[in-house]
């Protein structure tokens, strides 16, 4: 079964200094039919203005993707990382049992348009770690990158979960696609452009939420940028 999530269906919030879609319920936003998908609680498509950013807070037993699509986002934490976060890096911080951290966009003018992705873990109360690398374009152009797993495969970051993550560009003819054992959960999110989800046509914002499936196959694509999970049930 494939379930669409239209990109306007998500919770919306305005802060001035962040604007924020909330596939799942976070924060102000609360959907109890939209709680998370499998063991992904949440994803927010966040733009934070210039200059601005989000103070010191704290997390405990969450694994936290940082995904960046335009802009640099400044990472720091209590474990004693200072990072920028360019498009192409995935940042991966495992809470575990407890860190403050903060993220800020230092530029002037530009605006940090990112994707932060919770998963919950499958275990907890562990030392909180961080991960950072880069995962060129043409790693993921026609095909669907490795990006995160709880294994470190293929060069992947580590999260300490049961799921897979993986990142496509997809434009033109270009096809891929990536087996999914029908007990789990898959969730493709399109960060840019247009695809096709199992004959599905989504766009920018959009979601697809499958259960049963044996495969999630990306066709069609109109410059498109997609996430790709593969999650406990």
């Amino acid at each position: 079964m494939l379930t669409i999530r239209k990109s306007q269906d998500r919770g919306y919030a305005d802060h001035g200094w962040l604007k924020s879609f909330h596939s799942f319920s976070f924060a102000g936003y609360y959907d109890p039919a939209h709680m998370g998908w499998g063991n992904l609680r949440v994803i927010n498509e966040d733009r934070i203005a210039p200059g601005t950013g989000f103070g010191t807070h704290g997390h405990r037993d969450m694994e936290i993707i940082s995904y960046v699509m335009s802009g640099n986002l400044a990472h720091k934490d209590s474990m004693g990382n200072v990072k920028g976060i360019p498009p192409g890096d995935v940042q991966r911080m495992s809470a575990g049992s407890g860190v403050m951290h903060s993220e800020f966009n230092h530029a002037p003018n530009d605006t940090t348009h990112f994707f932060q992705i919770w998963i919950e873990p499958n275990v907890t109360g562990i030392p909180p770690s961080y991960e950072q690398k880069t995962f060129a374009a043409s790693d993921k152009q026609g095909t669907l990158k490795l990006v995160a797993s709880n294994d470190g495969a293929e060069g992947s970051v580590v999260i300490h979960a049961d799921a897979k993550l993986y990142s496509g560009l997809l434009d033109g003819q270009q096809a891929a696609s990536v087996a999914l054992d029908p007990a789990r959960k898959g969730y493709v999110q399109v960060l840019r452009g247009a695809v096709s989800v199992n004959g599905q046509a989504l766009q920018a914002g959009d979601a697809a939420l499958l259960s049963g499936e044996a495969a999630v196959a990306l066709s069609n694509g109109q410059d498109a940028e997609v996430l790709v999970f593969d999650l406990a049930a």
